[in-house]
């Protein structure tokens, strides 16, 4: 007994003075570093990098920016299962410690010894958000230098800070893998979900990644995710935040993630492109991607999805009636992958019928291919391949090709799929859609991919407009006196252009001539030569005044060529000037952006409708009618198909080099552009009727469908001075209405005809 006395005393005498020696060690040191710290006084301020998001009409997401994704959080959005998920599985004794641990230190120091001098672990939380605060002062080396600078730094923290401040710092500052910091961040990553509705299963997930992130994501691993998930879960049981049942129904459940790492990407990412080059242009680069604004816009998700698949659609179409097919850019086996072995990231996503998707092709038997994509399988047979006017699919693909494929039909259980062979096309598209009333944008798709280029044909590209300009001379002329029933002579007819220059003698597109026809049928048919007459009436400078009315960036040149629409202008332009005329005359100034506020919630900016007269309210009627015959009888006669009440212009520049619709219903305008960046044709006859038109339809279709009450139609409303008058379609003469080839036609009050006394 008395020995065991002697040696308790010798050991508690050499604890002691090894006591006394750290203490006097960490007072040298302390006072070493002392000076080489950063001020946590800053963080009275702490504005940490955060997310700019941009949001649709709805509140729904339309894309983000930013250096660091992170949402900040304020304690109480916290829930309690997170909270003590990561108590237990980095700093149980958190709310019990100063900012250090003396027993984790000495761990630390044991096995630092046992390691050789690398020190792993023992840090408490507030240790480990000091280092993730100040990364340049203190580091990431695993050195005892950073570990005496972190404890200093967490000292700090401690003596200014109460404890759930410190915990919510922590927690907004914490890296969890791809991109995301902070709990919510990681919450929206993971289960795309709000943190405060996390799971006790989430919670511990994303409570137990925090000591290495990506390395533990179940992106990356999913048996490490599901580790340290249950180590987080035992742990909780261990400290008592739940009971031991709790933690084994919970481990029992699988890691459900939602989604992929990587997103698709934003559904408008030209519009989002828009966004993005105002708010850097006004707030700067820091601002936008460092601020965590929010900026709330006008686009609609629903109509945005709709014009994506209408362009797309319709460029595919389009590429499919030259029947060429252009061999896959893309050989796998030429990467050194394995046919078995080979992944694609869409292969990931949900795939459904409709879909069009890579697609391996695995072998080529005589006339038929095999192709796999994901699990499933299917082959490329004569009717795949039909539109590429070959009748083997050896003639087009090898093994190894990675090829575009539409999903016509999927058999589940069987795990095969009905396919058609797809492309890229090569052809470029844009469609606008803006609210008649307000300006604002409600959809804008800029080009076939933004992948492949970003460049908006929206509002970058400034192509000839062809017969869209025709509505513009026509205004001219019903304000200056002629009606839809004057007489135009679509004959053969040269113009003097002035001196030292040839004669100007115009054509039609079809090379014909009709003879006499009202301003109407000129409109409603497109004709070009009672067009240029109509100007050459006029005079080629008032002309071009009415037009500069309409918004247009660039005034336009004063030749009786107007008429051929040579002038340029983008999309965007051209859509807002068409809207003018179901808008009453009044144009609505385009806008993206409808507020803008902090991440305090400060609003910064909040834009409104600016109107702009342009042209007289009955005038603008009057055209809304005659553009009405264009849907009804015209050339755009296709989308009388759709029965509601539509207008609208086809646009085609020679050589069939950019093919148009522009187009509105009394609620929204809507632009169609298709052609290549370099002026070259889209192909034989690709007229605005047949290429743009069927591409305006198909979004119209899908905005009729979403928005469109069919039992409450819309209406045109006619000004108190509009007068109607039924006449005879051919001649405009005024007849009976129950004359045959007859029709309502609306002119301004004093211009009518006058009714011959019987």
């Amino acid at each position: 007994m008395t020995v065991v006395i002697r040696i308790a005393r010798h050991a508690t005498i050499v604890a002691l003075f090894v006591g006394a020696a750290l203490l006097g060690t960490l007072s040298g040191v302390l006072f070493a570093y002392s000076d080489d710290l950063p001020e946590v006084s800053a963080l009275d301020n702490y504005q940490p990098n955060t997310i700019t998001r941009v949001l649709g009409r709805d509140g729904e997401l339309v894309g983000e920016f930013a250096v660091e994704r992170r949402v900040v959080v304020h304690y109480e959005d916290i829930p309690v299962t997170l909270r003590q998920a990561i108590l237990a599985a980095e700093d149980a004794g958190f709310f019990q410690h100063a900012g250090l641990s003396i027993s984790r230190m000495m761990l630390a120091l044991v096995r630092d010894i046992v390691s050789s001098g690398n020190v792993p672990g023992g840090s408490t939380l507030t240790q480990q958000l000091a280092r993730n605060l100040f990364p340049k002062t203190i580091g990431f080396d695993r050195t005892w230098e950073r570990k005496v600078k972190e404890a200093l730094v967490a000292i700090q923290i401690e003596k200014r800070y109460s404890k759930p401040e410190i915990f919510t710092l922590y927690c907004n500052q914490i890296y969890f893998g791809h991109g995301a910091y902070g709990v919510q961040a990681a919450s929206q990553l993971y289960f795309r979900k709000d943190v405060k509705d996390l799971a006790l299963e989430e919670a511990a997930m994303i409570a137990g990644i925090i000591q290495a992130n990506v390395r533990q994501s179940p992106y990356v691993n999913p048996d490490a995710a599901l580790r340290r998930r249950n180590y987080a879960l035992d742990r909780m049981a261990s400290e008592g935040f739940i009971t031991p049942a709790q933690a084994a129904e919970a481990r029992a459940k699988p890691i459900v993630v939602a989604g992929e790492a990587q997103t698709e990407g934003s559904p408008a990412p030209y519009f989002l492109e828009e966004v993005r080059k105002y708010l850097e242009a006004k707030y700067g680069a820091k601002a936008l991607y460092e601020s965590g604004l929010t900026v709330r816009t006008p686009l609609d998700l629903e109509l945005q999805r709709a014009a994506n698949h209408a362009i797309d659609r319709g460029l595919r179409r389009l590429d499919k009636r030259r029947g060429t097919f252009r061999k896959p850019v893309r050989n796998v086996l030429d990467e050194k992958h394995t046919l078995e072995g080979f992944r694609h990231e869409r292969w990931a996503r949900p795939m459904n019928e409709g879909d069009i998707v890579p697609a391996l092709v695995t072998g080529v038997d005589g006339a038929v291919a095999q192709v796999r994509i994901g699990t499933l399988t299917g082959q490329l047979d004569r009717p795949a391949i039909q539109w590429t006017r070959r009748t083997s699919a050896a003639d087009l693909v090898k093994r190894g090709d990675l090829v575009e494929v539409e999903i016509a039909k999927v058999d589940a259980e069987a795990g095969t799929a009905t396919l058609r062979l797809e492309q890229p096309p090569v052809l470029e598209g844009a469609l606008v859609a803006l609210d008649n009333r307000s300006g604002e944008v409600l959809a804008m798709v800029g080009g076939y991919s933004f992948a492949r280029s970003k460049f908006n044909r929206a509002t970058q590209a400034l192509r000839q407009m062809g017969s869209t300009v025709k509505p513009f001379l026509y205004t001219a002329a019903i304000d200056r006196g002629l009606t839809p029933t004057t007489m135009l002579d679509d004959v053969p007819t040269t113009f003097d252009a002035g001196a030292g220059q040839p004669p100007y003698a115009p054509g039609n597109y079809d090379r014909k001539f009709q003879g006499p026809m009202t301003l109407r049928h000129a409109l409603e048919q497109s004709r070009n030569i009672p067009a240029v007459k109509v100007i050459d009436m006029l005079g080629p400078t008032q002309v071009a005044a009415y037009a500069a009315r309409f918004g247009f960036g660039q005034p336009f040149r004063p030749f009786l060529s107007m008429a051929l629409g040579a002038q340029e202008v983008t999309l965007l332009e051209l859509t807002s000037a068409f809207s003018v005329f179901p808008n009453h005359g009044i144009r609505m100034t385009p806008f993206s952006v409808l507020s803008i506020t902090d991440r305090g919630g400060t609003l910064l900016e909040e834009n409104r409708p600016t109107p702009r007269d342009a042209i007289r309210a009955d005038t603008a009627y009057v055209m809304t009618n005659l553009l009405r015959g264009v849907v009804l009888r015209g050339t755009g006669a296709a989308a009388n198909a759709l029965k509601w009440p539509l207008a609208g212009k086809t646009g085609t520049v020679d050589d069939y080099t950019d093919a148009w619709f522009v187009g509105f219903d009394p609620n929204i305008t809507v632009g169609v552009w298709l052609g290549h960046d370099e002026k070259k044709p889209i192909g034989p006859n690709e007229t605005g009727t047949t290429a743009a038109l069927p591409i305006w339809m198909d979004f119209m279709r899908a905005y009729l469908d979403l928005r469109a009450d069919r039992e409450n139609v819309p209406e045109f409303e006619a000004p108190g001075n509009i007068v109607f008058m039924t006449v005879d379609r051919s001649t405009g003469e005024p007849v009976p209405p129950d004359t045959p080839n007859v029709l309502t036609e609306a002119f301004l009050s004093g211009t009518q005809p006058v009714v011959a006394p019987r």
